[in-house]
């Protein structure tokens, strides 16, 4: 019996090559990029995946995002660093990531709603979404 990883990307190229032209979709509906990488580095965080904690934080960098608040982001509940618009789009990405049926969906929703138009909390909650499919993917081949 073999334990090497499973190789997804040779087996199954349609599906990966379909997730991939996702991501452009879900681009074009405005979501800030500064807080597209926060969001994918806390779910990857989360999920420790370690391979996209690593390319989410180098296009973090290369985008412009500060190393101390790359480095607080684990905490970012407990510093000053993040905006109260990043704070709810973080607690948005922790409750998607970690389900628990004790989180109240809807009082995260409202405190979204003041910093983000239904577009923008949708565009988010896809952008949760498929960082966690990822995540669960390469992680699989751990």
């Amino acid at each position: 019996m073999t334990t090497k990883p499973v190789n997804h990307y040779k087996n199954v190229p349609d599906v990966f090559g379909a997730l991939e032209k996702v991501h452009g979709v879900i681009d074009g509906h405005g979501l800030d990029r500064m807080l597209h990488h926060l969001v994918q580095l806390r779910a990857s965080q989360l999920n420790a995946c370690a391979y996209c904690i690593k390319m989410h934080t180098r296009e973090a960098r290369d985008d412009g995002e500060t190393n101390e608040r790359l480095d607080r982001l684990t905490v970012w509940e407990h510093v000053g660093d993040f905006t109260a618009k990043e704070r709810a789009a973080l607690a948005w990405t922790e409750a998607l990531t970690q389900l628990d049926r004790k989180t109240d969906y809807g009082v995260l929703r409202a405190q979204l709603r003041e910093h983000f138009s239904e577009t923008e909390i949708s565009a988010l909650t896809a952008t949760v979404a498929m960082i966690n499919l990822w995540n669960r993917i390469q992680v699989s081949t751990h």
